[in-house]
């Protein structure tokens, strides 16, 4: 039997960012040639190419380049303290635009194009267990930029063969350590006494960026998914204080905690966990990692 992606040519967005790079994986060990873009002033390495969503002209050209089979679109600004506001929107709304408009002047359009939202969309929801249909209440710059950049995708589906993931959280080994549970773990891995952190009280749904990886390369290959929205979670929530006792358990010893209020957030969502259902659907069976081996796993990197 060939290979999923045998003959075919996928063109990453973000190919050097942390995601980017277990989906690379990913979709080589399914046979696919592999391209990417990445930020400009980043050495390109071979079938990569530095360059800024916001350059119209220049990611047309690359997109003439490869011309691709399937794309993965996961360049975007993915911090929700991001400094400059202005740059969130631009590059998660008009940066995703400029790359749709590239694919659709292309004279063999791709398979399938799958777009990364985000679960924070959502929001503050009262909603127990949060499906697609759940309205969006986002509630902070980065959500919007996120829902805003759905909209205005839903422009372009007459035209392209669009999949749209709203993945909840989500972490694995390189992961930068101003998100949390890097953070977590860095702490750990250095023996540290203490840690600061904001609020406790939080649950969230945290995957393994390795089953991430692979529902992404699942829903490129299912032709039943384009023109679907899908949460991308594990189903299960975890608060920051069991996240807590499982490193306790992995490193050997309890650290004291130190809630900064500077780290506590306005407008903090205080419980997230995704219904995956639609998801296992499209790509069979989930392969969900259980949490404390996640962390293991990056304790032990």
């Amino acid at each position: 039997m060939a290979a999923e992606g045998a003959g075919k040519r996928a063109l990453i967005t973000g190919l050097s960012g942390f995601t980017g790079h277990y989906v690379a994986q990913e979709l080589r060990a399914a046979g696919y040639e592999v391209f990417g873009t990445i930020s400009p002033g980043q050495a390109p390495g071979e079938r990569e190419f530095a360059v800024d969503l916001l350059d119209r002209a220049g990611l047309a050209a690359v997109v003439q380049a490869v011309q691709p089979d399937v794309v993965a679109h996961l360049a975007a600004i993915a911090f929700v303290a991001h400094g400059d506001v202005d740059q969130i929107y631009r590059v998660n709304v008009v940066g995703t635009r400029n790359l749709l408009e590239a694919l659709a002047g292309l004279q063999k359009k791709p398979s399938a194009v799958l777009l990364a939202s985000s679960a924070n969309i959502y929001g503050n929801t009262d909603v127990g267990v949060i499906h697609e249909e759940v309205p969006a209440a986002p509630a902070n710059d980065y959500a919007v930029s996120k829902l805003s950049m759905e909209y205005m995708a839903h422009l372009w589906q007459d035209k392209l063969p669009l999949i749209v993931v709203r993945p909840f959280n989500y972490t694995g080994v390189g992961q930068h350590e101003n998100f949390l549970l890097p953070k977590i773990v860095s702490h750990f891995r250095r023996k540290a006494a203490d840690i600061e952190l904001g609020n406790l009280h939080v649950w969230r749904d945290f995957s393994d960026v390795r089953m991430v990886a692979a529902s992404y390369r699942k829903l490129l290959a299912a032709s039943a998914a384009v023109g679907g929205t899908f949460n991308i979670c594990s189903g299960h929530a975890y608060s920051l204080g069991e996240a807590l006792d499982m490193m306790a358990d992995i490193a050997g010893y309890k650290i004291n905690v130190h809630v900064n209020p500077a780290f506590v957030r306005a407008n903090e969502v205080v419980r997230l966990v995704g219904d995956n259902r639609r998801l296992a659907a499209a790509t069979g069976p989930l392969d969900i990692v259980p949490l404390a081996d996640t962390l293991r796993w990056m304790y032990s990197a």
